[in-house]
């Protein structure tokens, strides 16, 4: 199990990371060869060079477009693409989460929503194999945690079918809002869209850079020739470790004034809007009022839309934010085949052993329904699997 930082000093893009990835060990054959699991025939090559950009020796990885398209595809006919792939889970679920936040920022920018967004197809191919391309390099270096810092985005104006742009572009400024953004050091644009959409959905923000002991140092190189070295710095952590710290907000919010029903209405809203959990806690508030403490605990980057939810569903007039530590063990999702049916499994490790296990109740709870059982006979099988699959590591 990895851990990276990368040093954005000259922004990051999705080919930039893969070209860092394939230079910190991932074979360019293999990605070639899993990339093709998506059957995007004839519709693009790939170029791998080794490149050296004001004298720093960097991968430069890029995607070749065989020929041109007028067509159009939409975020679902990219999830289709990825989904009917022979892809693993683990890349599909990755990809499809960058694609999700990608899409769901493009959306606000326009106005409309994600089912209406429309990616060009040359740029969605590019954008297609540049994050499937990380996920697959991401998974094959097993490479739990990414932290970045140094984020330049460049300065200027870009040109786009809507004319011209500020930079960053508005959606990877949508992308990124709450990570700490440096302008220049080119008047170039050297965060693209699509490197701010890998940034928003994989990584943990903040300059870890201090605190962060390294094994290696990878480079992958931008298009640009800049009078710096346009390339991305991947510092590399070999780890044995099961656990891991993320850094957290915590929302308290005193209420006496509303009806318990409207908390599970909140809770679910805010669990959609990826509130990482939610809790309600009995409390004596003044006067010796019975009332109900909200708590929300979330990642930094979904601070603003939790406030949002919290504000507009409760009748609370404020709440206590404050940032807080959480270890997490090493965790993975298994999909087992029971006798009664498909059940998804957590599976948690620690220092390298299967610690705990645990099967969907949803899931449990539907297949013993439809099969007539008892639902502890379906959690039984599930586990009994479970425990087998991670045990042999399968």
């Amino acid at each position: 199990m990895k851990a990276i930082y990368l040093d954005c000093f000259s922004g990051v893009s999705g080919n930039m990371l893969i070209g860092a990835l394939l230079d910190a060990g991932v074979p360019g054959e293999y990605l070639e060869s899993q990339l093709k699991k998506l059957r995007l025939p004839d519709e693009y090559s790939l170029l791998i060079e080794n490149t050296n950009k004001n004298g720093v020796n960097a991968i430069y990885f890029n995607v070749v477009l065989c020929k041109a398209h007028s067509a159009h595809r939409t975020l679902s006919d990219i999830q289709e693409i990825i989904i009917k792939s022979l892809l693993s889970e683990n890349v599909q679920d990755t990809a499809l989460s960058v694609f999700s936040s990608l899409a769901e920022a493009e959306a606000k920018i326009h106005g409309t929503d994600t089912k209406s967004v429309h990616f060009h197809e040359v740029g969605a191919v590019d954008a297609i194999i540049d994050i499937v391309g990380a996920a697959i390099c991401l998974e094959y270096l097993d490479i739990k945690n990414i932290f970045v810092g140094n984020l330049h985005t460049g300065t200027g104006f870009i040109n786009c079918e809507h004319g011209q742009l500020p930079v960053p572009a508005p959606a990877t400024a949508e992308l990124l809002k709450g990570f700490e953004l440096k302008s220049g050091p080119a008047e170039k644009e050297l965060i693209t869209p699509t490197g701010a959409a890998i940034i928003k959905t994989l990584a943990k923000k903040g300059s870890v850079l201090q605190n962060f002991s390294y094994d290696k140092i990878a480079y992958g190189a931008g298009t640009w020739d800049l009078p710096h070295p346009n390339v991305l710095r991947v510092y590399i952590k070999e780890t044995c470790e099961s656990t891991s710290i993320d850094k957290l907000i915590l929302l308290e919010a005193n209420i006496d004034d509303m009806s318990p029903q409207i908390f599970s209405y909140a809770s679910e809203k805010l669990f959609d809007a990826g509130a990482l959990d939610v809790w309600v806690t009995p409390i004596m508030m003044k006067k010796n009022r019975p009332g109900q403490m909200l708590s929300v605990l979330a990642k930094e980057n979904d601070y603003t839309t939790v406030c949002d939810i919290v504000f507009s569903e409760t009748t609370t007039l404020g709440m206590r934010v404050s940032e807080t530590d959480r270890v997490a063990l090493d965790r993975e999702i298994k999909v087992v085949s029971t006798a009664y049916g498909l059940v998804h499994c957590k599976v948690a490790r620690y220092k390298g052993k299967v610690s705990n296990i645990s099967a969907e109740y949803d899931d449990c709870r539907q297949l013993a329904a439809k099969k007539s059982v008892p639902i502890r006979e379906v959690q039984h099988e599930a586990l009994r699997i479970a425990y087998y699959l991670a045990e042999n590591n399968k």
